[in-house]
C-alpha cells in the first residue's frame, strides 16, 4: 500500500472531535491510538478492541504522525547542562 493510500484512511472534520485527524469512518483520533501503541498496546489488540479497524488503519496513523512531525521545526525548552 503507498503512502497515498494509507494517509486516505486519515480524515480531518471540524464537526468531528474538533477537527482532530481521525480515522475514516470512525470517531478514532490518530492521537488516541498513537497512545494505545505508546502504552504498550499490540496492534493486534486494537484491532480486537474496536471493530473494523485493520492493520492499515494503525499504520496510516503512524505515517500520518511521521509525516506531520517531519514539517515541524522544534525549539529547545531549555537549555541542558552537561
Amino acid at each position: 500500500m503507498t503512502d497515498q493510500q494509507l494517509l486516505e484512511r486519515i480524515v480531518l472534520n471540524p464537526k468531528v472531535l474538533v477537527g482532530k485527524p481521525i480515522i475514516r469512518g470512525t470517531r478514532l483520533s490518530v492521537e488516541y491510538i498513537l497512545n494505545l501503541l505508546a502504552h504498550g498496546a499490540t496492534v493486534a489488540e486494537i484491532i480486537e478492541e474496536y471493530e473494523g479497524l485493520s492493520p492499515e488503519d494503525i499504520q496510516a496513523c503512524i505515517l500520518f504522525a511521521s509525516k506531520s512531525l517531519s514539517n515541524t521545526t522544534f525549539m529547545p525548552l531549555g537549555v541542558e547542562n552537561i
